[in-house]
């Protein structure tokens, strides 16, 4: 099997508590780059209620989310006392005619100048949305690999770590897919939980079988009955996400448990990402003291603590 350029990656002896690793993601928030998804808060309210959940830490979110100019988004989560971890960058790679390198090039100006440490590859498929996508044929699979090690060695000289993001409705969302990622090319992993079961894979598996292959970590937690609905094609992605397919962590279906424990026994020192897939009708009402993006936040942080073993959980 091929490995990992780890050269930017944080080695386990200078591993953080988990409580330090924890991150936001403005999708959480209902923010999110496709067209239609919902009711969009602005970028004030996301990044503050962050910092008031103790969060030290968040992915940069859709463009335009944050500025375009690179040091001005440096500068903007930097008054939010915000550290950069990522971004979710949705790239063509299956395409011989179309070179995803500039795209990954821009997002990568702005991670390097915000300190980052992790671009989050996505397989897109060149359509809009998360509800269809075509079938990769073996040429397919051979420009994509090749591509994915082409942004991995293009990451590495930025002194960034590239992964691969398994994404419902992407060219790589199934667990089957994302071991031929893993067999073919040497990107790194980005473990989320939630989109490889939606994908029909096992997560657990996966952090149990790979753990030196996974550099990020999105932590998701979903319903399996409404994931079944997803995979058998009665209800779209979006439909399922709107219908609360997400739920904090430990109310779903996912075993959190098992997963932080593997990553943990392996030496793993990344970023756990809280990532709740959100849609909103409008803004939340009580200015985030009521059900919501903060509640779900707050509830997430604490079981993953409490299975993380931190003693500053008061959950289980």
């Amino acid at each position: 099997m091929s490995t990992v350029n780890t050269a930017s990656t944080p080695s386990s002896g200078d591993r953080r508590p988990v409580a330090d690793r924890v991150a936001g993601a403005p999708i959480s928030w209902g923010v999110c780059e496709v067209p239609g998804w919902g009711f969009q808060l602005d970028p004030d309210t996301v990044l503050r209620q962050m910092r008031e959940l103790g969060l030290s830490a968040t992915e940069f979110g859709p463009d335009g989310f944050l500025p375009d100019e690179p040091q001005a988004k440096a500068e903007t989560l930097a008054g939010y006392g915000l550290k950069a971890v990522g971004q979710f960058v949705p790239v063509i790679l299956h395409d011989p005619g179309h070179d995803p390198l500039p795209e990954v090039e821009r997002a990568m100006e702005g991670l390097v100048a915000a300190q980052a440490s992790t671009v989050v590859i996505a397989a897109a498929t060149g359509q809009e949305g998360y509800d269809d996508r075509p079938v990769l044929d073996d040429a397919g699979w051979s420009t994509l690999l090749g591509n994915l090690d082409r942004i991995t060695d293009a990451a590495a000289a930025h002194g960034l770590v590239a992964t691969l993001h398994p994404h419902v409705g992407t060219m790589i969302e199934s667990g089957e897919e994302t071991e031929r990622v893993l067999a073919g090319s040497r990107v790194g992993l980005c473990l989320d939980t939630g989109h490889l079961l939606i994908g029909g894979g096992d997560p657990v598996g996966i952090a149990q079988r790979n753990p030196e292959r996974i550099v990020h970590t999105h932590l998701k937690d979903v319903r399996v009955d409404w994931a079944k609905r997803v995979q058998s094609g009665e209800v779209t992605y979006t439909e399922a996400v709107a219908g609360g397919m997400y739920v904090p962590l430990g109310e779903g279906d996912v075993d959190i448990r098992a997963i932080v424990t593997a990553l943990e026994g392996s030496g793993y020192a990344g970023w756990y990402v809280l990532e709740q897939d959100t849609i909103l009708a409008g803004a939340p009402a009580g200015g985030g003291e009521g059900p919501g993006p903060v509640a779900d936040v707050r509830a997430s942080i604490a079981h993953l603590l409490a299975v993380a073993g931190d003693p500053s959980s008061a959950e289980e």
